[in-house]
């Protein structure tokens, strides 16, 4: 008899079907994205209730016209909204939204901001005594993305008085961060700075040009921090053929933002009047042999150790394209750096001042 043939099968295991990378890829990509933008809405609304907090308080303490009571109603506000809603309500808090709602009285100004900024930003942002100063920290918060870590080392490294923006009079310098505000329009007096602060570099006591620029080049994506956002490397010792000789630029920048290329020349001496002739000179070249027709005319940094003050005002370099600015390559304890600077600031001013009369 002949046996039969067995009718089991042989399980076969079922191997997992996977998405394919195209369709995982975007499909993460919306989930992120919708998740961002959730938690931007949800920040918004928060912000623009903290504002709005802060304004209700503000009117009542405005209306009794007393300290004490301020001190007393927060104090008692903060406690009872604490044991109903939980954390974000403490004394401290509400009177940091008061605050707000001072500094930023219309709430036309807030409403976009908070779109954009987090309640963070503006918890350090209101503390600021200068109008000019919040509003310049605001605007480069929302321009250049920045989180609360960096905005704490920009106005810690006094960002805003080391830009040409806070030595003009301060109607002009309200006209260009309203521009900036409304049409996001960003100038050569936002972007360069004075002075630069390099102490990262690590170099100490006597050093060449040379190796100043191996420095940089090292350290090319703190140099990148410390120029700000919008700049993009080119190249080191850019070769110009002028005539039957050859010239070398320090180093070549593009800025996205002005759509302009930077030329920096690197001094490590003060400032000279024969800088300016040399720097034309790359200006025109780069002008005629480097530009692309959609872009703006190029702009020249001379980056020197010094500054000299009253050859900068004759030579009227700001005609030429040209910013002067000096370098530290170590930084100076918060107090001193506050005094050097405003006393730059008021000198700048005053020489404005000057020039008109």
């Amino acid at each position: 008899m002949t046996p039969r043939k067995s009718t089991k099968r042989t399980a076969v295991a079922e191997v997992p079907i996977r998405a394919p990378a195209e369709l995982l890829g975007d499909v993460r990509e919306l989930i992120l994205q919708a998740r961002e933008q959730v938690a931007r809405t949800v920040n918004s609304g928060l912000t623009l209730l903290y504002w709005q907090i802060g304004s209700r308080i503000r009117t009542d303490i405005l209306r009794e016209k007393r300290a004490e009571y301020g001190e007393q109603i927060v104090s008692a506000l903060s406690a009872q909204l604490s044991a109903e809603f939980g954390r974000g309500f403490s004394r401290r808090n509400l009177f940091n939204m008061v605050r707000f709602a001072e500094v930023f009285p219309d709430p036309r100004i807030v409403q976009p901001l908070a779109a954009q900024l987090s309640w963070t930003h503006f918890s350090l942002n209101i503390y600021l005594d200068d109008p000019l100063q919040r509003d310049f920290y605001a605007e480069m918060c929302r321009i250049e993305r920045w989180n609360k870590r960096t905005l704490e080392k920009k106005i810690g490294s006094m960002l805003f008085e080391r830009t040409a923006l806070s030595r003009k009079p301060a109607k002009l310098a309200e006209m260009e961060l309203q521009q900036l505000g409304e049409e996001d329009k960003v100038t050569p007096d936002l972007v360069f700075r004075d002075p630069y602060i390099l102490d990262f570099l690590g170099l100490k006591d006597t050093y060449a040009e040379k190796d100043l620029e191996a420095a940089i080049l090292q350290e090319m994506e703190a140099f990148l921090l410390e120029l700000g956002v919008g700049f993009c490397f080119v190249a080191r010792q850019w070769r110009m053929q002028i005539d039957d000789r050859d010239y070398y630029l320090d180093l070549l920048f593009y800025h996205r933002k002005l759509r302009r290329l930077i030329a920096i020349d690197l001094k490590i001496g003060k400032f000279e009047a024969g800088d300016k002739g040399q720097m034309e000179l790359y200006l025109g070249w780069l002008k005629r042999h480097a530009c692309e027709p959609d872009e703006a005319e190029p702009l020249g940094m001379i980056l020197c150790a010094g500054r000299s003050e009253e050859h900068i005002a004759l030579l009227q370099l700001h005609k030429s394209g040209i910013h002067v600015a000096s370098y530290w390559t170590e930084a100076l304890p918060r107090k001193a750096l506050e005094r050097k600077l405003h006393e730059a600031v008021r000198l700048a001013r005053a020489r404005l001042e000057a020039a008109k009369d």
